[in-house]
C-alpha cells in the first residue's frame, strides 16, 4: 500500500526515478537476447525503486489527543524498557524505552506528548548499528525536551543507525508541540529513545511492535 511521501524524500524519489527509467531504457536497449534476463534485471530495478518509496511514506494519522499519556514517536519495535542514567539534560534516572526501526518501517518521527519544546540539540556522532548500547550517547543523533502539566519533562532522541546518515529534526526551542505531530524524519535504519519520569506507567511490553502517533507507551 502506498502513502504520500513525506517531503524529506522528494529528491531521493526524484533522482530515484530518473535512475530506474534510465535502467530500464538501458535494459531494454542492451538485453536483446535474453528476454528472461531482462525481465529478472527490471523487476530487480523496479523492487528497489518500490522500496525507496515505501521507505519514504508518510501515512496520515489520527492521533487521540490526550494530556494523560505518552504515544511512540515512530513506528517499530520497542527493544528496551529500563531505568537509566539520563546524562545529557536532566543529570538523574529516568524510565527508557527504545522503538527500533527497520528500513521497512514508517521513518517519521512525531512529538509523543503536546506541550512545549524546552530544549533541543543535534550532536554529530558515530554509525553504530543503532541496537548498540552505546548508541544512545555515541551515534549522531538530536535531543529534544518537551514540558506539560501532566508529566513535566520528557525527552526522546532521535538516534541515527549504520544505514542513517542524516536526522532531520523540525522542533526548536519555544515551539508548541501537539501530540502526534511531525516533529522530524530519519534516513535508512534508526530508533528513538524516550525518557519519562519514574512515576510513569508504562504500557508496552518488550519485543511489540509500535505505531508513531497512534500507540500508548506510557501514562500518568
Amino acid at each position: 500500500m502506498f502513502y504520500k511521501a513525506h517531503k524529506e524524500g522528494a529528491k531521493i524519489i526524484l533522482v530515484s526515478t530518473i535512475i530506474t527509467a534510465l535502467l530500464f531504457i538501458l535494459i531494454d536497449q542492451f538485453v536483446v537476447n535474453m528476454e528472461w534476463l531482462r525481465i529478472a534485471l527490471m523487476l530487480v530495478v523496479l523492487v528497489f525503486f518500490v522500496l525507496i518509496l515505501q521507505f519514504f511514506r508518510n501515512p496520515k494519522r489520527e492521533t487521540p489527543i490526550n494530556p494523560n499519556h505518552i504515544i511512540s514517536s515512530v513506528d517499530g519495535k520497542v527493544v528496551v524498557i529500563e531505568e537509566v542514567e539520563e546524562n545529557e539534560y536532566f543529570k538523574d534516572k529516568r524510565r527508557m524505552i527504545s522503538v527500533f526501526m527497520s528500513p521497512l518501517n514508517v521513518h517519521v518521527t512525531r512529538y509523543p506528548m503536546s506541550g512545549c519544546v524546552v530544549y533541543s540539540k543535534y550532536h554529530p556522532g558515530k554509525y553504530l548499528v543503532a541496537w548498540h548500547p552505546k548508541a544512545s550517547e555515541e551515534n549522531e543523533r538530536t535531543t529534544v525536551v518537551v514540558e506539560n502539566e501532566q508529566f513535566g519533562k520528557v525527552l526522546y532522541r532521535q538516534i541515527a543507525g549504520a544505514l542513517a546518515k542524516r536526522i532531520v529534526n523540525y522542533a526548536k526551542e519555544g515551539d508548541v508541540a501537539l501530540q502526534g505531530a511531525d516533529a522530524g524524519f530519519i534516513k535508512f535504519g534508526s530508533r528513538v529513545d524516550i525518557y519519562l519520569p519514574l512515576s510513569a506507567k508504562v504500557k508496552v511490553t518488550l519485543g511489540q511492535k509500535v505505531k508513531g502517533g497512534i500507540d500508548v507507551i506510557a501514562e500518568v
